[in-house]
């Protein structure tokens, strides 16, 4: 299992990213449970959110996010996203 990081940019409309988010936090709540999105949640100004998580590897990742309701709503309006190499801390535990 890889980790990686997803750095979202919401688009620029408060009450659709509102109405989604719900269903967004609900889509992540399984793969917290089951440990694989280690942190989640929006940026403080609102921008956009951030979470780590890990998945097989880029092909899973990618259809993991195919299917997020920021993807299907077209509430992301990019991301960056990166492969994380932890060495310390609970991730690197869990590992």
């Amino acid at each position: 299992m890889t980790w990686f990081t997803v750095d979202t940019r919401y688009v620029d409309d408060l009450d659709r990213l509102n109405a989604v988010r719900p269903a967004h936090r609900d889509y992540l709540r399984p793969m917290v449970e089951a440990g694989n999105v280690l942190a989640a949640g929006p940026w403080a100004d609102g921008t956009g959110g951030f979470v780590i998580l890990r998945a097989a590897d880029r092909a899973e990742l990618d259809e993991l996010l195919a299917v997020d309701p920021y993807t299907l709503e077209n509430v992301a309006a990019s991301r960056v996203i990166r492969e994380w190499n932890v060495v310390m801390g609970t991730p690197a535990a869990l590992d």
